[in-house]
């Protein structure tokens, strides 16, 4: 069992507010307007790298991306985000989400958001 174990990754916490983010390159393709900028930070990672967990946050602008298979919690700020062929989501703090693999967005970020999110590949 002391292998077995050992391989396993410890239980944490983190506070995802205070979380220090590190710079995430952002393609200038997706970038509608403004001057978002975006950070984050990997909490977690399988080791097929199918699975992925951390926290995410961009500054004010719109942006465009195609979405993996995702949960997350908004932390702090406000978007509007528009699915392509479907629905328009009001996010802000305390809100969950979900998107799906292949959705196509807009992000419209109307203050600097922060969300803990877990990503299936």
């Amino acid at each position: 069992m002391a292998g077995r174990s050992a391989q396993r990754p410890a239980s944490f916490a983190v506070r995802v507010s205070d979380a220090e983010l590190e710079p995430e390159p952002l393609d200038p393709g997706q970038i509608v307007s403004g001057t978002p900028e975006v950070t984050g930070k990997v909490l977690w990672e399988s080791p097929d790298g199918k699975q992925i967990r951390g926290i995410w946050q961009i500054t004010p602008g719109v942006v465009t991306d195609t979405e993996a298979d995702e949960l997350f919690v908004v932390v702090s700020g406000r978007a509007t985000v528009e699915v392509a062929g479907g629905d328009t989501l009001e996010i802000g703090p305390g809100d969950a989400c979900v998107l799906r693999e292949g959705d196509r967005t807009t992000w419209t970020v109307h203050e600097t958001l922060r969300k803990a999110y877990h990503i299936s590949l």
